[in-house]
């Protein structure tokens, strides 16, 4: 049963809606500033939606008093654009959610936490009940009127392009009619000082696949896709592309770490593409994870020289101006490969100048604009190794 992509929504540093990200990718134009949202002592760059909790419950219509976590919000903002823009009603259409966030509610818990800890008897209890990673989704579920299936996914960085493979099964197996699939997160202090004892946070914008990169820039944000089942479309639908592969694979070498030969990314991008049915000769382009730490951008890049060989397509990291958003990554990129075939266009990789010595592979530096982009390949790569490739095509 053929998945076709009907909808789309994002929202990010660079901007709110697709009109927006294409704009800015066309400037160019990062997303990448000071920390704002909160207090801390690191002196890093991050990638914020230029919008503060108020604002985005009032582009939401809701009220100013209602709680809801940064992450719920984003991932409210994201997929109702998706929502809206694939046209759906709750009608006989069997309509599901799976969302995806790695952080949840931390932002509450954040705030509750310093109260409590100086009185125990202090402190808002409310904020703690949407702690839970899955409270996103029930705040979605309930904002879009969705009373059937939704379930949340949480395998770190490939978090929401998992949520859009299992969307397509659900589909392809004839379980759901419609799924509305991708993820959520918000920056918060526990991700940032997190990260930062890994000690891969980048003090300057991040230079993914760059021989100098020095680690990542941490992002928020959503990305949600509409995946429908073709014999559920009227005469009316908008169809961007279909979804014609997928594959996770887990290398099991490290906690955190990749491994050096990259060997579940190649799992997860030949698998991907032997699910489409397609040779790596057909890949018009590469939307690739590319995080700018050391060991992401080297193990990636092997496996894409193992899997491409001499025939490497176009390839390139938006993080650069997304920031890294962990759960949100995969929806979000999988939104922009929906892009680039709907716009024909291949999006740069900044502040790049010198290939990595052991693979010497270069990404495009320029927004390419008037391509033929058929096929695009996306890549998810999460901690421990969890790898998720989407495959996309006219």
């Amino acid at each position: 049963m053929s998945v076709v992509i009907t909808g789309i929504g994002c929202v990010s540093g660079m901007g709110n809606g697709a009109e927006e990200h294409l704009e800015a990718f066309r400037t160019p134009r990062s997303g990448l500033g000071k920390i704002t949202l909160f207090q801390t002592k690191l002196r890093v760059p991050v990638a914020e939606v230029k919008m503060t909790d108020a604002q985005l419950k009032d582009n939401l219509g809701l009220s100013a008093d209602g709680l809801f976590s940064r992450t719920a919000l984003l991932g409210m903002t994201a997929s109702r654009q998706a929502y809206d823009d694939a046209q759906l009603s709750t009608g006989s259409l069997r309509i599901g959610l799976v969302s995806s966030s790695s952080v949840g509610g931390m932002d509450l818990s954040e705030q509750f936490y310093p109260q409590y800890a100086a009185n125990p008897r202090k402190g808002r209890l409310r904020m703690v009940a949407h702690h839970d990673v899955g409270d996103h989704t029930e705040a979605i579920a309930r904002y879009l009127g969705l009373e059937g299936f939704r379930t949340t996914i949480s395998t770190a960085c490939s978090s929401s392009a998992n949520a859009i493979l299992f969307g397509a099964r659900m589909i392809e197996q004839g379980l759901l009619d419609v799924v509305i699939a991708g993820g959520s997160d918000a920056l918060c202090r526990f991700t940032l000082n997190g990260f930062n004892s890994l000690m891969i946070l980048d003090s300057g914008p991040c230079r993914p696949f760059d021989e100098s990169r020095a680690g990542l820039n941490l992002g928020e944000g959503a990305g949600y896709v509409v995946l429908q089942s073709e014999k559920s479309l009227t005469q009316d639908s908008k169809i961007y592309c279909r979804l014609t592969g997928y594959a996770n694979a887990n290398d099991a070498y490290h906690q955190t770490a990749s491994s050096p030969e990259g060997e579940g990314a190649f799992r997860a991008m030949h698998r991907a593409l032997a699910k489409a049915g397609i040779s790596p000769a057909q890949v018009d382009y590469i939307n690739a994870h590319g995080t700018g730490t050391n060991n992401n951008d080297l193990s990636e890049s092997t496996a894409i020289g193992r899997l491409f060989g001499e025939g490497i397509p176009p390839f390139s990291s938006t993080k650069s101006f997304t920031g890294h958003t962990l759960g949100a990554a995969g929806g979000l990129e999988a939104v922009f490969s929906v892009l680039a075939i709907h716009n024909g266009v291949v999006y740069p990789n900044l502040n790049f100048t010198t290939p990595i010595a052991q693979t010497g592979l270069s990404p495009v530096t320029e927004m390419l604009q008037g391509q033929d982009v058929a096929t695009v390949l996306s890549n998810s790569f999460g901690f421990g190794g969890n790898n998720a490739s989407l495959i996309f095509q006219k």
